[in-house]
């Protein structure tokens, strides 16, 4: 590299172009061998790197990803319980430290797994999408926010959803399948049971109000119409907390007409839940036909025909 007669003379511009043609040989040269080819086995490339970790995170059908799946299982359990010992004011007294500490170092475990099941992951935007991309996330996000707002540290119990994974390790792939099978009865159903909600609200509110006006000058209980209505509500689901009761002849009367009110419509949405299953596994049923024969009827997880034995698509 030349210099002009000038900048031969100063010693910190030889010293700074010098300094730039080490750095940059230097990454070259490291940019050489990251990328390098090898096949003693020693060396690993940032590509063989990132596929190894992603068979061993995401992969649970392998050896190592089925003990790694079992031994983050574990970890979650180990965390849960600490999360839950912490509530425990006697324990949290005597022990605090430590529990703080152990759960702070399980949480660290989490954090960097989650990193690496951002960087290993063939698709980061669809991983950090997708439903254990926003648990695993989850799983953190309550622990370092209960730094900043001690009274949500125990929030971090929702890390029990990981557990989740465990369908992948004990092959109960079938049990997601029926998961799936009860959500689209319900999405199917949605409006039904929105129609019914309606009608519940509607009937809690009038029947509330007429509450307020019956009780509301001799019982202290019922002193607003939003505190009626919570009592409808109540009384509606057969739950009783019995913090509020009518004392007249009339509000009795209305109270047992609610009653029975909510014992006749308690089955209302268990029938249209049911009614929408039914009907989608009817459906799902219809779906799988036989390409050999064209049999249809076929269960969810039936992998051969029927009527010819031959495997199903």
């Amino acid at each position: 590299m030349l210099h002009s007669p000038s900048e031969a003379k100063n010693p910190n511009t030889v010293g700074d172009s010098l300094y730039s043609a080490v750095t940059s040989n230097y990454l070259s040269a490291i940019l050489r061998i990251s990328n390098r080819q090898t096949n003693n086995g020693f060396s690993v490339t940032s590509n063989q790197l990132k596929h190894r970790l992603h068979t061993i995170i995401f992969e649970a059908d392998t050896p190592a990803g089925k003990l790694f799946d079992v031994m983050l299982f574990l970890v979650i359990m180990a965390s849960v319980v600490l999360t839950m010992l912490q509530s425990v004011g006697a324990i949290r007294e005597s022990h605090g430290p430590l529990l703080f500490s152990l759960n702070a170092a399980c949480t660290g475990l989490f954090t960097v797994e989650y990193l690496l099941r951002l960087w290993c992951a063939r698709s980061t935007v669809r991983y950090a999408r997708s439903f254990f991309g926003v648990v695993d996330l989850l799983a953190v996000l309550p622990f370092y926010i209960g730094l900043l707002f001690p009274s949500t540290r125990f929030l971090d119990v929702v890390k029990v959803l990981r557990m989740l994974r465990i369908f992948r390790v004990l092959k109960m792939a079938q049990y997601v399948g029926e998961a799936d099978l009860l959500m689209s009865a319900l999405v199917a159903s949605r409006r039904k049971i929105g129609i019914f909600l309606v009608t519940v609200m509607t009937i809690v509110v009038i029947l509330g109000s007429m509450m307020y006006v019956i009780e509301g000058e001799t019982n202290n209980g019922f002193s607003s119409i939003p505190r009626s209505v919570y009592w409808a509500i109540t009384t509606l689901t057969t739950v009783g907390y019995g913090d509020i009761s009518p004392q007249t002849h009339l509000g009795q009367a209305l109270a047992s007409l609610l009653m029975i009110i909510g014992y006749s419509i308690i089955a209302v949405p268990t029938g249209i839940i049911t009614a929408s299953l039914g009907l989608e596994y009817a459906q799902r049923k219809r779906a799988r036909i036989c390409k050999a024969c064209g049999q249809d009827q076929h269960d969810a997880d039936a992998l051969y025909c029927t009527k010819c034995g031959v495997k199903l698509g």
